[in-house]
């Protein structure tokens, strides 16, 4: 009986969306080694493989048998995803075109050798990022740049304006994930993008108030207000827009600053520096990677109070996602500062959840996570922190919670479901 492997939902799914893997047609008790890789779009190798052994029929469903070693131990259905590791020294799995998908090959090998040559069978599975249906239209209007992303249906959607940290260019992964579960997201740049600066040395907050009035104003948007979300420099920047722009109503952010950090930000007729981020202070592994989390000034100190968001002027409700291993800065202590501030004036207390031994890039879920990478301000490798399995796990559950406080505060009548591809 040949060896064959089975994936449910099908051969094709959303990035976001978990895969039933079954292995049929093995001896019982047999001993295998399952492999997980794919290639992202500049060529780096991810992988990852556990150790498996079959039931007494010689089945093996990663639902329900643990593995005995290799990138992970125990049940964990998603975990050939979630576990792998690039090939190439520090690099993060990004998705740069969402158009097309992520193909991800699946192996089935002899045995528990650590390198295993006898390959049993073998599958690809693609993992998607545009829902069948999801519209998705470049926006380069005024002086925006940007990716729209429009669910299936006629509309009028929640819209959300999703921004990420330091490194530049436009992200639009998180964006076209997003809009498969009912929301118009606007995936939107704001450096080393075309004919946007090149360096982020300063910014103007006129330029992130061009981007709310045209989703606000977009005929498939629903009102009176958007939500933002955006992940570290992306998270004070949504902070800084919820506090000083209006037609904000909620807001997301995932290990943020109270601070503005990394450049000058400018609106009308105020100036507003950055944080200073303290050379002396940065620490170095053993492994020669720079530990920044004490590098930061305190915000809430003089003369740094210039460099603080007031956060207490914004209308918004807010979400705060925080991973308690982050090492770029102390986000748990920026959140509950900013749940003082805004509850000392009155306003609602944000919502604030913390995920133990996970880091700073909490993305989507099954996410390589990133351990290190570049750091374009610090000028060198960085630690992000996080332990694998945990943060991974983290991943999963903040989608969820975001998703679900978006729904709750823009008022979602269109909720949708990632469906079969």
């Amino acid at each position: 009986m040949a060896v064959t492997v089975t994936l449910a939902p099908g051969r094709r799914s959303l990035w976001d969306q978990p895969v039933a893997i079954a292995v049929h047609g093995l001896a019982p008790a047999q001993r295998v080694t399952l492999c997980a890789s794919l290639r992202d779009e500049k060529g780096a190798l991810f992988r990852a493989s556990a150790r498996y052994e079959a039931d007494a029929g010689g089945q093996l469903d990663l639902a329900r048998a643990p593995s005995l070693g290799g990138s992970y131990s125990g049940v964990e259905p998603m975990g050939l995803f979630w576990s792998m590791k690039p090939d190439k020294p520090f690099w993060r799995l990004v998705k740069r075109d969402v158009q097309t998908p992520f193909p991800v090959d699946l192996e089935v090998y002899e045995g528990h050798d650590p390198q295993p040559s006898k390959l049993l069978a073998q599958v690809v599975h693609e993992r998607s990022f545009l829902r069948p249906g999801v519209r998705r239209i470049p926006v380069r209007e005024g002086s925006l740049r940007a990716t729209l992303f429009l669910p299936p249906g006629s509309g009028p959607f929640p819209g959300i304006i999703d921004i990420f940290g330091i490194g530049g260019g436009l992200f639009e992964y998180r964006a076209s994930l997003l809009a498969g579960h009912g929301f118009a997201v606007l995936a939107l740049a704001y450096y080393a993008c075309e004919d946007l600066p090149k360096d982020m040395e300063e910014l103007h907050l006129e330029y992130f108030e061009e981007a709310v009035q045209y989703l606000k104003n977009h005929s498939q948007v629903k009102g009176p207000g958007v939500g933002l979300l955006g992940i570290s420099k992306g998270g004070d920047l949504c902070l800084s827009m919820a506090a000083h722009l209006k037609d904000i109503t909620a807001t997301v952010t995932i290990n943020g600053c109270l601070a503005n950090v990394g450049c000058v930000l400018h609106y009308k007729y105020m100036t507003i520096p950055p944080l200073i981020l303290d050379q002396e202070r940065i620490k170095i592994t053993e492994d020669g990677f720079a530990d920044i989390i004490d590098a930061l000034n305190n915000p809430l100190e003089e003369p740094n109070r210039k460099s603080l968001i007031p956060i207490e002027k914004a209308e918004s409700c807010f979400l705060f996602l925080i991973g308690l291993d982050d090492h770029n800065w102390k986000s748990e202590f920026y959140a509950n500062e900013a749940a003082k501030l805004l509850q000392a004036h009155g306003k609602k207390k944000p919502e604030i959840i913390c995920y133990p031994a996970t880091g700073h890039y909490i993305e989507p879920p099954y996410f390589p996570m990133c351990v290190v990478s570049y750091h374009s301000k610090v000028g060198r490798h960085v630690i992000w922190g996080g332990e694998v399995r945990a943060h991974s796990m983290a991943q999963i559950d903040a989608w969820k919670q975001l998703q679900a406080f978006f729904h709750k505060h823009l008022g979602n009548d269109q909720i949708t479901h990632p469906s079969k591809l």
